[in-house]
């Protein structure tokens, strides 16, 4: 057989197997990889929804997907061309996903008797049962080629087994002609200090799995993938939830006021919380609480005392803060609430995306109680999503929720990392002496602001709390005192559309078909959009970043087109929301809510429909 050196515009490659197989370690690795190169990429964890579940079964099952190219990545791909399945399990539940040219890698050592059985094959041949025979399957001795790689190296059996991802990854970046010398450096990074008996080993393994591939004549080709034409600038691989930590400490650095973030743990949100824990040098404080109403109290206390506050959170954890985030509300003060949505109700899917909590954040407290909502649309753009929450926040004194999702706080892509000197200062409306004696709730007639005081200054002593107050703060029950209150905390939300961006129409301002998305399937439909227009069909399409309020230009916008189709990842929400808001348009819907994102051709269906 003839090998041949392809040279690829963009990869797939999808790494799979038991929840201790390391497969997010190698993925994330690969991705890294890739990223230092100089390739455009987007990556998609799938983790288990079970803390545990039981070995070598398909719903134990842990991903890593990578879609790394030379061209502009914006998903992390539907379908993979090399599918690396660490037991049959991860073959079974993978199989699907494989391209018809696609490669398989298996470690053949795992595809015994009871493996085949646990993974709920019912013969000896899962290739034949799955269908997949006409892809290229590398039956590898994975497990057994470790432990020959390491049987001189001093580590015990249990410790040898968990070095197959990284037989794996040296295989896969001969594959795909990717610079192993980053794994050493990350492997020195990590073990050289607490661990440097598990450096060489690792290398070794790595560099034993790139030569094995190199030398068998299973592998038919492989292949090249130039570095993408990126702007210039200094690039590092980032996560949602990364991005969201580093956006929050930019605003606490250009508004002069140090961040305090009381968090309850959550997946998929955590992340944050952890993250934020690392920069306390930075002046960064943070608290993890015994709940979530913990949380969010504390941080509306910091808010009080003159913090950026944060809390994060997810959709089980949102409907526990709702009371407290109309306490917030009442008394008007900075707090961005952080919601990386999940599959729900109550418990749901914990690690699986969706876009299902729009209404709660909405709708979902008692009283009129409207609050200013943002969506982050990709890993990268969490960093500007959470700065402009939190300028929000600090700048009109309000909580403001910013909605990730798990798809794209797990998920990752090249972020070329800013100038803070490109970035607007942050200017809280600070009381001084010459509003003693304070009125903490009378306001600034153009933006209905009011001022923020804090607790100590002399002349400027106030209270704040739940209870209705007049523009004095002093408690009121008058009926017309509290619809002048209502009235005018609602319209200092509607008047953040005088400062946020207006609309941009990616395509034709008019026509027979708008798409419309909000939030993390922002890739997904853009690259629908580009395989739509490159057919020969003309379709224009938007995304909406700010939810509340929207845009002053949505009407104009919507107005210029016959249908529009809605796409998100829940039942209608966000389509039902333009209805009440602009009615009279033709709204279309495009809805999955599998606890998985879009796959492009999905889309590209929908919007096909919408146009016949």
């Amino acid at each position: 057989m003839q090998h041949k050196v392809i040279d690829a515009k963009d990869v797939v490659i999808r790494f799979a197997g038991d929840s201790g197989d390391g497969m997010q370690l190698t993925g994330s690795l690969f991705a890294d990889m890739s990223a230092i190169y100089g390739n455009e990429l987007s990556t998609f964890p799938d983790y288990p929804a079970e803390i545990r579940a039981p070995h070598g079964t398909v719903s134990g099952v842990s991903g890593f997907q990578v879609h790394f190219g030379s061209c502009h990545v914006t998903t992390p791909g539907d379908f993979c061309d090399l599918l690396v399945a660490m037991n049959p399990a991860a073959l079974k539940s993978n199989a699907k996903w494989l391209k018809r040219t696609a490669m398989v890698l298996i470690d053949e050592d795992t595809f015994d008797a009871e493996g085949l059985k646990r993974a709920g094959f019912t013969t000896d041949d899962p290739v034949s049962e799955l269908g997949i025979g006409d892809r290229t399957i590398i039956f590898a001795p994975i497990t057994t080629l470790t432990e020959e790689s390491l049987k001189d190296s001093g580590l015990d059996l249990k410790a040898v087994h968990k070095c197959k991802n990284m037989f794996t990854l040296g295989m896969a970046s001969f594959i795909y002609s990717r610079p192993v010398e980053y794994v050493y450096g990350y492997l020195e990074r990590k073990f050289g200090k607490k661990h440097p008996e598990l450096v060489a080993p690792n290398k070794k393994v790595v560099t034993d799995g790139y030569n094995y591939a190199a030398n068998i004549q299973a592998i038919p080709n492989t292949y090249t993938i130039a570095p993408a034409n990126l702007q210039k600038g200094r690039y590092r691989n980032i996560t949602g939830n990364q991005a969201v930590a580093w956006g929050f400490i930019a605003a606490s650095e250009k508004s002069g006021r140090p961040l305090f973030c009381g968090s309850y743990p959550i997946t998929p949100a955590t992340g944050i919380l952890e993250e934020l824990a690392i920069h306390k040098y930075l002046g960064v404080t943070t608290m993890q609480a015994e709940d979530e109403i913990a949380g969010i109290c504390t941080a509306i206390g910091a808010a009080y005392a003159g913090d950026l506050a944060v809390t994060t959170t997810s959709g089980p954890g949102l409907s526990l803060k709702s009371e407290a985030l109309g306490l917030a509300v009442m008394t008007e003060l900075p707090l961005v609430v952080v919601d990386v949505q999940r599959a729900g109700p109550s418990t749901g899917i914990p690690t699986k995306t969706e876009q299902t909590d729009l209404a709660q954040v909405l709708y979902g407290r008692n009283g009129e109680c409207p609050v200013a909502v943002v969506a982050a649309h990709s890993p990268a753009h969490c960093f500007d999503a959470a700065f402009t929450a939190a300028k929000i926040a600090l700048e009109h004194m309000m909580p403001v929720v910013l909605l990730s999702e798990g798809f794209l706080g797990n998920g990752s892509e090249p972020w070329r990392i800013p100038s803070m000197k490109d970035y607007p200062e942050i200017r809280p409306p600070y009381a001084t002496a010459a509003d003693s004696p304070f009125r903490p709730f009378e306001r600034t007639p153009e933006t209905m602001v009011r001022k923020w005081a804090f607790p100590g200054t002399k002349g400027l002593e106030h209270r704040v709390g739940g209870l209705e107050k007049n523009h004095a703060g002093v408690l009121s029950s008058d009926p017309l005192n509290h619809e002048i209150m209502v009235r005018e905390r609602a319209e200092k939300v509607e008047h953040l559309a005088d400062v946020i961006p207006a609309l941009e129409v990616d395509g034709s301002a008019s026509g027979r078909l708008l798409v419309v998305g909000w939030g993390g399937t922002y890739g997904h439909i853009l690259s629908a959009i580009h395989e739509v227009r490159d057919s020969g069909k003309e379709v224009s399409h938007v995304h909406f970043d700010y939810i509340s309020p929207l845009p002053k230009n949505t009407e104009e916008v919507l107005s210029g087109f016959d249908r529009i189709l809605v796409c998100e990842l829940n039942s209608g929400q966000f389509a039902d929301y333009l209805r009440a808001k602009f009615p009279g348009h033709c709204y279309l819907q495009c809805n999955k809510v599998q606890g998985q994102p879009f796959l492009v051709q999905e889309l590209v269906d929908a919007i096909e429909k919408a146009l016949q």
